[in-house]
């Protein structure tokens, strides 16, 4: 059975704030609360696939302390790089 759109916003939202990492916690979890609930299914589809990616990964690319790998490097992954330097420049 498909899940429902906003079904399934909710659930990586949730998933957002409940990485396993506080730092990472917090970037995606306001990331998360800006960006999610506007996104298309394929926007959904790409922002799963970078929480798979782990932790450690999603936060060094973010912060850009490394380079973010082809696969991972899409309009979400650019819109979560802007939404870090923002949220640095406001803390």
């Amino acid at each position: 059975m498909t899940e429902n759109i906003e079904i399934r916003r909710k659930r990586l939202i949730h998933r957002s704030r409940y990485t396993g990492m506080k730092e990472t916690d917090l970037l995606l979890g306001g990331f998360a609360n800006e960006y999610v609930k506007g996104f298309s299914s394929d926007e959904l589809d790409i922002y799963e696939s970078l929480l798979q990616a782990g932790d450690p990964n999603i936060y060094v690319w973010a912060v850009g302390r490394e380079q973010v790998p082809e696969e991972y490097d899409t309009r979400v992954m650019d819109l979560l790089k802007k939404f870090c330097t923002f949220d640095q420049r406001n803390t």
